[in-house]
């Protein structure tokens, strides 16, 4: 898949405190590529609510990924790989992010260049996750929206999503994305 030289987007979602930067930093060494968060990405307005507790809207989210989506696009159209951690939660947010594949048809999950791998975990992880964040002062987004996050993920099987536990190591969640990626075993 890497030696096509066409690139590729690889986005690690999931619900906040999954390890989606952890993981997306890590994978984007291992393939000597940029690493992109999509927290990166949001608008100062966006950072306030969320730091507030309130959640985002699909009015709020859609410039984000907009903005999200042309960064990729100028990416895939000069051949190069990137590694995205955004939460992508959704279908419909996830059919934005394949729309920077020039070449996407929608529903033809196998032939874009953008594919994305889901960081499982169930709340009780996670929480204690975001917690410990919270503690270190290391994130905007409060243990409050989490289940607001769970609420809105959709991870339909047709869209050929690549899964995987959080409770691994990130080592071995890294080399597992590797062995997809490098083996083609991701179609």
């Amino acid at each position: 898949m890497l030696g096509d030289n066409e690139g590729q987007v690889i986005v690690i979602m999931g619900v906040s405190g999954a390890g989606k930067s952890t993981i997306g930093k890590m994978l984007g060494t291992a393939l000597s590529c940029d690493f992109l968060d999509a927290d990166d990405f949001h608008s100062l307005s966006n950072r306030d609510k969320m730091s507030q507790g309130i959640a985002l809207t699909d009015e709020d989210r859609m410039p984000w990924l907009e903005k999200i989506q042309d960064s990729l696009r100028k990416r895939l159209l000069n051949r190069e790989t990137v590694v995205l951690a955004c939460s992508s939660l959704r279908k419909q947010y996830r059919e934005i992010l394949r729309g920077s594949d020039p070449d996407y048809k929608p529903g033809s999950y196998t032939s874009c260049k953008v594919k994305f791998v889901l960081l499982e975990g169930n709340a009780e992880v996670i929480a204690a996750r975001l917690q410990k964040r919270a503690s270190e002062g290391e994130h905007f987004m409060p243990l409050t929206l989490l289940q607001s996050q769970f609420d809105l993920l959709q991870a339909d099987e047709c869209e050929k999503i690549f899964k995987i536990s959080v409770v691994l190591s990130p080592e071995v969640i890294v080399n597992t994305i590797l062995d997809m990626v490098t083996d083609s075993l991701y179609p």
